[in-house]
């Protein structure tokens, strides 16, 4: 039975924020020396805003999960500030939904990611990756 895919359109978006504290720095994740906020908690924020772009629409039994990501870490974030990650649906090929996700701290761009994500059965994902 194929799957029903639900309508996204280009344009869909959601921002989600984040005030950096010790847990986010490089020198936490292990990304880096410094206290400033580290890639792999860019990527993540970045993440949470194309999930919650799709979230409200995405009917129950389906999921999208992350199948390629591009960071470019353009700035460093100091401990205490806020950033907020944008992220934009850009494009739309079958299962495949392409965002383009900017990361600010106030007017400075810190971060641009594009991330891919495919739209699949929650249930029989699971099943999958458990080895079932």
């Amino acid at each position: 039975m194929a799957m029903q895919l639900p309508d996204f359109s280009p344009g869909l978006s959601a921002r989600v924020e984040l005030t950096v504290t010790d847990a986010d720095t490089a020198q936490a994740l292990g990304s880096g020396d410094v206290p400033v906020l580290a890639t792999p908690r860019v990527l993540a924020l970045a993440e949470v805003a194309t999930v919650a772009a799709t979230a409200r629409t995405l009917p129950g039994g389906l999921t999208t999960v992350g199948k390629r990501a591009e960071v470019e870490h353009r700035a460093a974030v100091p401990l205490g500030h806020r950033v907020t990650a944008l992220a934009t649906l850009t494009k739309v090929d079958g299962r495949t939904l392409v965002f383009e996700v900017v990361v600010r701290d106030g007017e400075k761009t810190v971060a641009e990611v594009r991330i891919e994500r495919v739209m699949l059965d929650r249930q029989r994902f699971i099943a999958k990756a458990l080895g079932d």
